[in-house]
């Protein structure tokens, strides 16, 4: 089994790694070799957007089998600038504290930590704040 990176995390925040199809100019999420939408395999690696806008939302109250970080938690889609929609954590647990079309920023989360006592990270989505008009 090939583990395949789906983040990183740089000086301006963390970004998710996708790629972009030179043929018919899709983005794609995660990376891929091939193009999903065309086949071509003309294929370049890309960091995607760290905002997008929330396109769905539930909140998880069961831990799934194997998993070891808190509930309740949410779980949604957010569409990135590039058209992708990113199916992904949610921060906020509360799903009458989001709405469609909520601004999302990418964050990284510590579900967890190894025996060796480092952090498990996972990428999710918070709430963006609130754009405000500059004083005059």
């Amino acid at each position: 089994m090939v583990a395949v990176a789906l983040f990183v995390e740089g000086d301006d925040g963390p970004r998710l790694l996708g790629s972009r199809c030179r043929g018919c100019k899709s983005h794609h999420f995660p990376r891929h070799d091939t193009c999903p939408y065309c086949g071509l395999s003309d294929i370049e690696a890309r960091e995607l957007s760290p905002t997008g806008v929330l396109w769905a939302w539930t909140a998880v109250t069961a831990p799934p089998p194997g998993y070891v970080g808190a509930v309740p938690y949410g779980f949604g889609v957010v569409e990135l600038p590039e058209g992708v929609r990113v199916i992904t954590r949610i921060a906020e647990g509360d799903p009458a504290r989001l709405h469609a079309g909520q601004p999302m920023r990418l964050i990284l989360e510590e579900l967890s930590r190894d025996n060796d006592g480092v952090p498990v990270l996972a990428y999710a989505f918070e709430a963006a704040p609130a754009a405000t008009e500059p004083t005059p």
